[in-house]
Protein backbone atom coordinates (compact mmCIF):
# COMPACT_ATOMS: atom_id res chain seq x y z
CA UNK A 1 0.00 0.00 0.00
CA UNK A 2 2.98 2.60 0.88
CA UNK A 3 4.57 2.25 -2.20
CA UNK A 4 1.83 2.13 -4.69
CA UNK A 5 0.57 5.28 -2.42
CA UNK A 6 4.24 6.85 -3.06
CA UNK A 7 4.35 5.76 -6.79
CA UNK A 8 0.70 7.58 -7.18
CA UNK A 9 2.22 10.47 -5.65
CA UNK A 10 5.01 10.85 -7.71
CA UNK A 11 2.45 10.76 -11.29
CA UNK A 12 0.70 13.33 -9.88
CA UNK A 13 3.36 15.42 -9.01
CA UNK A 14 4.92 14.78 -12.39
CA UNK A 15 1.45 15.86 -13.90
CA UNK A 16 1.55 19.22 -12.41
CA UNK A 17 5.50 19.62 -12.91
CA UNK A 18 4.50 18.78 -16.69
CA UNK A 19 1.84 20.71 -17.13
CA UNK A 20 3.20 24.66 -17.57
CA UNK A 21 5.45 23.37 -19.54
CA UNK A 22 3.41 21.51 -21.58
CA UNK A 23 1.30 24.52 -22.03
CA UNK A 24 4.67 27.33 -23.12
CA UNK A 25 5.68 24.56 -25.63
CA UNK A 26 2.09 24.02 -27.20
CA UNK A 27 2.11 28.08 -27.03
CA UNK A 28 5.40 28.68 -28.81
CA UNK A 29 4.79 26.39 -31.61
CA UNK A 30 1.42 27.14 -32.04
CA UNK A 31 2.19 30.86 -32.90
CA UNK A 32 4.33 29.66 -35.54
CA UNK A 33 1.12 29.98 -37.65
CA UNK A 34 0.43 33.61 -37.07
CA UNK A 35 3.99 33.73 -37.44
CA UNK A 36 4.36 32.42 -40.84
CA UNK A 37 1.51 34.93 -41.80
CA UNK A 38 3.81 38.18 -40.63
CA UNK A 39 6.88 36.70 -42.31
CA UNK A 40 4.49 36.68 -45.76
CA UNK A 41 3.53 40.37 -45.03
CA UNK A 42 7.20 41.32 -44.48
CA UNK A 43 8.48 39.28 -47.51
CA UNK A 44 5.80 40.95 -49.69
CA UNK A 45 6.67 44.66 -48.69
CA UNK A 46 10.30 44.06 -49.07
CA UNK A 47 10.10 43.14 -52.65
CA UNK A 48 7.61 46.03 -53.21
CA UNK A 49 10.45 48.40 -51.96
CA UNK A 50 12.87 46.44 -53.91
CA UNK A 51 10.83 47.32 -57.08
CA UNK A 52 9.85 50.70 -56.67
CA UNK A 53 12.50 52.04 -54.58
CA UNK A 54 16.35 50.50 -55.55
CA UNK A 55 17.70 53.31 -52.98
CA UNK A 56 18.21 52.84 -49.95
CA UNK A 57 16.25 49.62 -49.70
CA UNK A 58 18.36 47.70 -51.31
CA UNK A 59 21.57 48.06 -49.27
CA UNK A 60 19.29 48.01 -46.76
CA UNK A 61 17.55 44.34 -46.99
CA UNK A 62 20.83 42.84 -48.62
CA UNK A 63 22.21 43.69 -45.58
CA UNK A 64 20.29 40.52 -44.16
CA UNK A 65 22.01 37.20 -45.61
CA UNK A 66 19.16 35.18 -44.42
CA UNK A 67 16.91 37.60 -45.39
CA UNK A 68 18.30 38.71 -48.72
CA UNK A 69 18.29 34.76 -48.90
CA UNK A 70 14.32 34.42 -48.65
CA UNK A 71 13.57 36.99 -51.15
CA UNK A 72 16.07 35.69 -54.33
CA UNK A 73 14.73 31.70 -53.35
CA UNK A 74 10.98 33.00 -53.35
CA UNK A 75 10.06 31.00 -50.47
CA UNK A 76 7.73 28.92 -52.06
CA UNK A 77 7.61 26.18 -49.56
CA UNK A 78 6.48 28.00 -46.69
CA UNK A 79 3.51 29.71 -49.15
CA UNK A 80 2.68 25.82 -49.83
CA UNK A 81 2.64 25.29 -46.36
CA UNK A 82 0.38 28.02 -44.85
CA UNK A 83 -1.96 27.33 -47.80
CA UNK A 84 -2.51 23.95 -46.85
CA UNK A 85 -3.16 24.71 -43.55
CA UNK A 86 -5.95 27.32 -44.62
CA UNK A 87 -7.18 25.35 -47.02
CA UNK A 88 -7.67 22.24 -44.82
CA UNK A 89 -9.31 25.08 -42.08
CA UNK A 90 -11.41 26.10 -44.63
CA UNK A 91 -12.67 22.13 -45.77
CA UNK A 92 -13.10 21.77 -41.87
CA UNK A 93 -15.49 25.12 -41.25
CA UNK A 94 -17.43 24.13 -44.08
CA UNK A 95 -18.40 20.25 -43.60
CA UNK A 96 -17.09 19.11 -40.22
CA UNK A 97 -14.78 17.09 -41.27
CA UNK A 98 -10.96 16.66 -41.88
CA UNK A 99 -9.42 13.45 -43.31
CA UNK A 100 -5.81 14.14 -44.63
CA UNK A 101 -4.72 15.02 -40.72
CA UNK A 102 -7.34 12.36 -38.30
CA UNK A 103 -7.17 13.73 -34.28
CA UNK A 104 -7.60 9.95 -33.07
CA UNK A 105 -5.02 7.38 -33.37
CA UNK A 106 -5.85 4.96 -35.39
CA UNK A 107 -4.14 2.50 -37.98
CA UNK A 108 -2.87 4.95 -40.23
CA UNK A 109 -1.98 7.68 -36.74
CA UNK A 110 2.12 6.89 -37.12
CA UNK A 111 2.51 8.68 -40.68
CA UNK A 112 0.16 11.35 -39.88
CA UNK A 113 2.28 11.94 -36.61
CA UNK A 114 5.61 11.87 -38.93
CA UNK A 115 3.89 13.79 -41.75
CA UNK A 116 3.06 16.45 -38.48
CA UNK A 117 6.56 16.36 -37.17
CA UNK A 118 7.68 17.53 -40.77
CA UNK A 119 5.01 20.05 -41.01
CA UNK A 120 6.34 21.45 -37.53
CA UNK A 121 9.82 21.18 -37.97
CA UNK A 122 9.68 23.06 -41.75
CA UNK A 123 7.70 25.58 -40.78
CA UNK A 124 9.72 26.55 -37.73
CA UNK A 125 12.69 26.49 -39.81
CA UNK A 126 11.49 28.65 -42.43
CA UNK A 127 9.67 31.14 -39.94
CA UNK A 128 12.68 31.03 -37.45
CA UNK A 129 15.24 32.32 -40.28
CA UNK A 130 12.76 34.30 -41.86
CA UNK A 131 11.59 36.16 -39.15
CA UNK A 132 15.46 36.78 -37.78
CA UNK A 133 16.43 38.08 -41.34
CA UNK A 134 13.83 40.64 -41.72
CA UNK A 135 14.38 41.85 -38.22
CA UNK A 136 17.92 42.38 -39.09
CA UNK A 137 16.81 44.27 -42.42
CA UNK A 138 14.83 46.16 -40.93
CA UNK A 139 11.83 45.36 -42.88
CA UNK A 140 8.51 46.42 -41.42
CA UNK A 141 5.48 45.87 -43.06
CA UNK A 142 3.26 48.38 -41.58
CA UNK A 143 4.45 51.47 -43.32
CA UNK A 144 2.12 51.98 -46.17
CA UNK A 145 -0.51 54.00 -43.80
CA UNK A 146 -3.70 52.06 -45.29
CA UNK A 147 -6.06 50.51 -43.07
CA UNK A 148 -8.59 48.31 -43.32
CA UNK A 149 -12.25 48.66 -41.80
CA UNK A 150 -12.35 46.87 -38.06
CA UNK A 151 -15.14 44.51 -39.59
CA UNK A 152 -12.72 43.17 -41.71
CA UNK A 153 -9.79 42.88 -39.39
CA UNK A 154 -12.09 41.27 -37.02
CA UNK A 155 -13.27 38.49 -39.73
CA UNK A 156 -9.61 37.82 -40.41
CA UNK A 157 -8.72 37.70 -36.63
CA UNK A 158 -11.62 35.07 -36.17
CA UNK A 159 -10.46 33.28 -39.26
CA UNK A 160 -7.15 32.90 -38.21
CA UNK A 161 -7.93 31.71 -34.48
CA UNK A 162 -9.51 29.17 -36.53
CA UNK A 163 -6.65 28.54 -38.83
CA UNK A 164 -4.42 28.52 -35.75
CA UNK A 165 -6.71 25.83 -33.82
CA UNK A 166 -7.01 23.47 -36.26
CA UNK A 167 -2.93 23.63 -36.74
CA UNK A 168 -2.82 23.22 -33.08
CA UNK A 169 -5.67 20.12 -32.91
CA UNK A 170 -3.57 18.30 -36.33
CA UNK A 171 -0.04 19.00 -35.75
CA UNK A 172 1.37 20.63 -32.87
CA UNK A 173 -0.63 18.63 -30.37
CA UNK A 174 0.61 15.12 -31.56
CA UNK A 175 3.64 16.32 -31.82
CA UNK A 176 3.90 17.73 -28.20
CA UNK A 177 2.17 14.49 -27.14
CA UNK A 178 4.12 12.21 -29.05
CA UNK A 179 7.49 13.77 -27.21
CA UNK A 180 5.94 14.07 -23.34
CA UNK A 181 4.34 11.06 -23.72
CA UNK A 182 5.00 9.20 -26.26
CA UNK A 183 3.06 7.08 -28.56
CA UNK A 184 1.86 4.58 -26.93
CA UNK A 185 0.66 6.39 -24.54
CA UNK A 186 -3.14 7.86 -24.60
CA UNK A 187 -3.46 11.72 -25.86
CA UNK A 188 -3.61 13.67 -23.85
CA UNK A 189 -7.61 15.41 -23.80
CA UNK A 190 -7.91 19.18 -24.98
CA UNK A 191 -9.20 21.28 -22.34
CA UNK A 192 -10.41 24.91 -22.25
CA UNK A 193 -7.23 26.05 -20.53
CA UNK A 194 -5.43 24.95 -24.15
CA UNK A 195 -8.38 27.07 -25.79
CA UNK A 196 -8.00 30.06 -23.63
CA UNK A 197 -4.14 30.18 -23.50
CA UNK A 198 -4.02 30.07 -27.19
CA UNK A 199 -6.74 32.51 -27.75
CA UNK A 200 -4.74 34.93 -25.24
CA UNK A 201 -1.37 34.36 -27.54
CA UNK A 202 -2.91 35.19 -30.58
CA UNK A 203 -4.24 37.99 -29.21
CA UNK A 204 -1.03 39.36 -27.83
CA UNK A 205 0.77 38.73 -31.05
CA UNK A 206 -2.15 40.35 -33.09
CA UNK A 207 -2.04 43.73 -30.79
CA UNK A 208 1.94 43.79 -31.12
CA UNK A 209 2.65 43.37 -34.75
CA UNK A 210 0.40 41.44 -36.89
CA UNK A 211 -2.92 43.77 -37.03
CA UNK A 212 -0.83 46.29 -38.86
CA UNK A 213 1.65 44.54 -41.21
CA UNK A 214 -0.12 41.54 -41.94
CA UNK A 215 -2.43 44.11 -44.08
CA UNK A 216 0.65 44.44 -46.34
CA UNK A 217 -0.72 41.37 -48.12
CA UNK A 218 -3.87 43.04 -49.90
CA UNK A 219 -2.15 46.57 -49.45
CA UNK A 220 1.09 45.44 -51.78
CA UNK A 221 -0.90 43.91 -54.79
CA UNK A 222 -3.50 46.47 -54.70
CA UNK A 223 -0.40 49.07 -55.13
CA UNK A 224 0.89 47.36 -58.04
CA UNK A 225 -2.46 47.36 -59.90
CA UNK A 226 -2.29 51.32 -59.29
CA UNK A 227 1.32 51.75 -60.14
CA UNK A 228 0.26 49.53 -63.81
CA UNK A 229 2.63 47.17 -62.24
CA UNK A 230 3.10 43.11 -62.39
CA UNK A 231 1.37 41.33 -59.75
CA UNK A 232 3.63 38.38 -58.99
CA UNK A 233 2.74 34.91 -58.16
CA UNK A 234 3.52 35.65 -54.49
CA UNK A 235 1.53 38.49 -54.14
CA UNK A 236 -1.14 36.75 -55.30
CA UNK A 237 -0.69 33.88 -53.06
CA UNK A 238 -0.73 36.26 -50.45
CA UNK A 239 -3.50 38.30 -51.33
CA UNK A 240 -5.42 34.97 -51.57
CA UNK A 241 -4.11 33.74 -48.29
CA UNK A 242 -5.52 36.80 -46.47
CA UNK A 243 -8.91 36.88 -47.98
CA UNK A 244 -8.85 33.09 -47.53
CA UNK A 245 -8.95 33.57 -43.81
CA UNK A 246 -11.16 36.28 -44.11
CA UNK A 247 -13.56 33.85 -45.75
CA UNK A 248 -12.82 31.31 -43.23
CA UNK A 249 -14.05 33.93 -40.68
CA UNK A 250 -17.25 35.04 -42.28
CA UNK A 251 -18.01 30.84 -42.22
CA UNK A 252 -17.40 31.06 -38.40
CA UNK A 253 -19.66 34.02 -37.71
CA UNK A 254 -22.51 32.70 -40.07
CA UNK A 255 -22.21 28.94 -38.17
CA UNK A 256 -21.90 31.20 -34.65
CA UNK A 257 -25.51 33.10 -35.90
CA UNK A 258 -27.40 30.33 -36.96
CA UNK A 259 -26.35 28.53 -33.82
CA UNK A 260 -27.42 31.94 -31.61
CA UNK A 261 -30.20 31.74 -34.03
CA UNK A 262 -31.25 28.15 -33.35
CA UNK A 263 -31.22 28.70 -29.19
CA UNK A 264 -33.25 31.56 -29.49
CA UNK A 265 -36.23 29.30 -31.62
CA UNK A 266 -36.34 26.73 -29.12
CA UNK A 267 -36.66 28.64 -26.27
CA UNK A 268 -38.99 30.63 -27.48
CA UNK A 269 -40.95 27.34 -28.56
CA UNK A 270 -40.00 26.14 -25.03
CA UNK A 271 -41.77 29.02 -23.86
CA UNK A 272 -44.93 28.94 -25.77
CA UNK A 273 -45.46 25.43 -25.22
CA UNK A 274 -45.27 25.92 -21.77
CA UNK A 275 -47.76 28.83 -22.08
CA UNK A 276 -50.08 26.42 -23.67
CA UNK A 277 -49.68 23.76 -21.35
CA UNK A 278 -50.48 26.62 -18.33
CA UNK A 279 -53.95 27.66 -20.07
CA UNK A 280 -55.05 24.06 -20.61
CA UNK A 281 -54.55 23.23 -17.17
CA UNK A 282 -56.15 26.70 -15.86
CA UNK A 283 -59.14 25.61 -18.81
CA UNK A 284 -59.73 21.64 -16.95
CA UNK A 285 -59.69 23.70 -13.42
CA UNK A 286 -62.82 25.70 -14.45
CA UNK A 287 -64.23 22.97 -16.18
CA UNK A 288 -64.27 21.09 -12.70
Amino acid sequence: MGSSSWENWQLKAKEHLMEPFYILTINLLNLLLPLSFLLLARISCAQYLLTVISYPAEPLLSSSILFSLFLNTNPALLYILVSTVSIATLIHSLTGKLTILSESPGKSYQPRLYTAWILLCTLQVCVGLGIEGSIAAGVDGAGFGIEKSLISRVIFFLGLHETMLLWFRTVVKPVVDDACFGVGVSMREERWVDRVAIAISLGGLWWWRLRDEVESLVVVPEARKEMLMSVGVADFVGWWLYYLTVTTGMVRVVKASLWLAMIFLCTRVRMNNAGDSCEDDNDDDDKV
